[in-house]
């Protein structure tokens, strides 16, 4: 009886053996698991594994459209992404199927926002210009050396006030910003109780001493900075990305840091990610880049892992997911 009642557990495959431990051990309290022996699976491994399960945990961005769900078969019921960015799944596609999905946001806002403080921070007093000069014994003491801008008396421009949004100005308002802006589809109740004002996106360019990217991806913002957005930008702006690489067109960020149309920039997201070592934005001073570590820490990645796995508990037993697409 035992035996039969093992082989009834709903099949989990988990896309990776890099999951923290936590979600791991919360899928094997009902499901039986199948974890893929590679730290970063290929396309390849996880469609060759796919068949006969009842749900993906998807530990990294493996694109779900329909190739993906005809491989997987009619025993799929639900497909969870340990990530908040869902651009590497075909929604409409997966729900016409009747198939569950589910990511996790909220559990990293805090963790992004921090990042997009951190790269505020770094770019606005120009220290990886700094440690260049350090490097090259060209410190001078003059007291108009390496200026950089001031958060205090500024006013912070965020586009995109979702949850993240919302956790950055909650966490710059320490800093005496004079005035939070922000822009979208519409005004939100957030934005009011934060104290900041919905604007067009135009007005933020022209307004905003930072400008602080925390939108999906989507066809609305691919490609959204581009050389004309960046022209409407003040000279001694400050450009922060954490959301998604491809919402800015590359060769156009790194012309506006090289002419000095904007002052300086604080990049989680690139395009492309990673960037070649030899790319033109690691040579300029006035870029602070760093390789897409906006959730990367302990508590974050263990409350993604758990969440990413409640979704999957919760699809399986027919309940609402934790966060459902």
């Amino acid at each position: 009886m035992q035996a039969t009642m093992r082989t009834m557990k709903p099949r989990v495959l988990v896309t990776s053996n890099d999951v923290p431990s936590a979600g791991i051990d919360l899928l094997r309290t009902k499901c039986d698991v199948t974890i893929i022996q590679a730290k970063v699976s290929t396309r390849d491994d996880v469609l060759q594994a796919l068949a006969g399960h009842d749900a993906v945990f998807l530990a990294s961005h493996h694109n779900v459209n329909s190739e993906f769900l005809d491989v997987a078969g009619p025993t799929l019921k639900v497909v969870s992404t340990m990530s908040a960015g869902y651009d590497h799944l075909d929604v409409p596609e997966i729900k016409r199927r009747g198939i569950k999905v589910g990511h996790t946001p909220m559990v990293l806002s805090g963790a992004v926002a921090e990042v997009a403080v951190l790269l505020t921070l770094n770019a606005a007093r120009r220290t990886h210009e700094g440690r260049l000069k350090l490097e090259q014994a060209a410190v001078e003491h003059g007291s108009q050396w390496l200026l950089g801008q001031d958060l205090r008396g500024s006013t912070v421009g965020i586009v995109g006030l979702g949850s993240i949004g919302q956790a950055i100005v909650k966490r710059l308002k320490g800093f005496d910003v004079d005035r939070f802006i922000y822009t979208g589809h519409s005004r939100k109740k957030a934005g009011d109780e934060l104290g900041a004002h919905f604007v067009s996106l135009d007005e933020l360019l022209e307004q905003s001493d930072f400008v602080i990217v925390a939108v999906p991806l989507s066809n609305e913002t691919m490609g959204l900075f581009n050389g004309d957005t960046f022209g409407k930008m003040k000279k001694t702006a400050v450009f922060v990305n954490i959301g998604r690489g491809k919402v800015v067109n590359t060769d156009a960020l790194v012309k506006a840091l090289r002419n000095k149309t904007i002052f300086a920039a604080g990049l989680d997201v690139t395009d492309p990610e990673p960037l070649p070592p030899d790319h033109e934005l690691l040579k300029l001073p006035n870029a602070v880049i760093i390789p897409h570590l906006g959730s990367a820490t302990v508590k974050t990645r263990r409350d993604m892992s758990t969440t990413a796995a409640q979704n999957i508990l919760n699809g399986l037993e027919g309940k609402p997911l934790v966060y459902e697409l």
